[in-house]
């Protein structure tokens, strides 16, 4: 299993977070039915409320890569871009995952 980490700081301004939460959950759709696909989280910073870490679990780096090449998911990045501060690449990592132990409480 992989990991996609990507991180994000939005513009100042709490609307801007609110609005990059709000389209990050609409993003879901490009992942949901996907056979490759296991699970995401968005986290945000508690001492840094503008930073935002997107966490994407796939099987392999060619199931989420499929999932970019959908319909819409290039226009629905740039909306998600609107609410950040500006970078110079796309900051995305790809980690495997080595160690995977359940909640117990679950």
């Amino acid at each position: 299993m992989i990991v996609v980490v990507s991180q994000a700081r939005t513009k100042p301004g709490e609307e801007h977070a609110q609005a990059y939460i709000a389209l990050s959950a609409e993003f879901g759709r490009f992942f949901r039915d996907h056979p490759g696909f296991r699970g995401r989280r968005l986290v945000r910073g508690v001492e840094d409320p503008q930073h935002f870490t997107h966490l994407r679990w796939f099987d392999s780096i060619a199931a989420y890569e499929e999932c970019t090449r959908a319909a819409d998911y290039v226009a629905h990045t740039e909306a998600m871009y609107e609410h950040l501060e500006p970078y110079d690449s796309y900051p995305r990592e790809f980690l495997e995952a080595v160690l995977d132990e359940p909640d117990p409480r679950a």
